[in-house]
């Protein structure tokens, strides 16, 4: 009993651990977009995410996946030939993917960055006042097809855009919604 006053009390965990993830590493976007697709559909959850900068091939997005789930998820993926560059486990804080969202609160307004392009929205009205960013030539369509509608009335850019630029707004347009919906 005496003794129990004198040992060292274990420190709590700061933050629970998360789940053993990995990271998919595709040529391209459109590999990358396919493969988000095919894999969601099966059921698994994974997310979109930023390269860590030491295994940056010339895409700009990975896919972060459940590591226990990564036997399925890469035989799937080869029998749709959607074969990943590599399939690295996030072993350390330098092999971490990079979030793509970027949140500004300007008062009335939101903004949400995805990647390289911003979504911005009056807060009260929820109308989309503002698309920016990327280079891609489907932008300023995209941008024709929103300004001036309602979060609501807005097309999800996922299914009007083609490029790069229309994933990462569609990316910032399913965030905005999230953050806007009633809790």
């Amino acid at each position: 009993m005496i003794f129990n006053l004198f040992r060292k009390k274990k420190a709590p965990d700061p933050e629970p651990r998360a789940p053993d993830r990995g990271i998919l590493v595709f040529e391209n976007t459109s590999e990358v977009i396919q493969a988000e697709r095919l894999i969601k559909s099966r059921g698994w959850t994974v997310r979109v995410m930023g390269p860590p900068p030491e295994i940056r091939t010339g895409c700009d997005l990975v896919i972060e996946y459940p590591l226990i789930e990564g036997l399925n998820i890469l035989r799937m993926l080869h029998e749709a030939d959607l074969v990943p560059l590599e399939a690295v486990p996030v072993t350390g804080p330098l092999l971490k993917p990079v979030e793509l969202f970027q949140v500004k609160d300007f008062g009335a307004y939101l903004m949400v960055r995805a990647a390289n392009m911003k979504l911005t929205i009056h807060k009260d009205t929820r109308t989309v006042v503002n698309v920016s960013g990327g280079g891609c030539p489907d932008v300023p369509y995209l941008a024709g097809r929103m300004i001036g509608l309602t979060l609501e009335e807005a097309p999800n850019p996922g299914e009007i855009g083609h490029t790069l630029c229309g994933y990462a707004l569609r990316l910032a347009y399913e965030e905005t919604v999230r953050r806007c919906s009633p809790s």
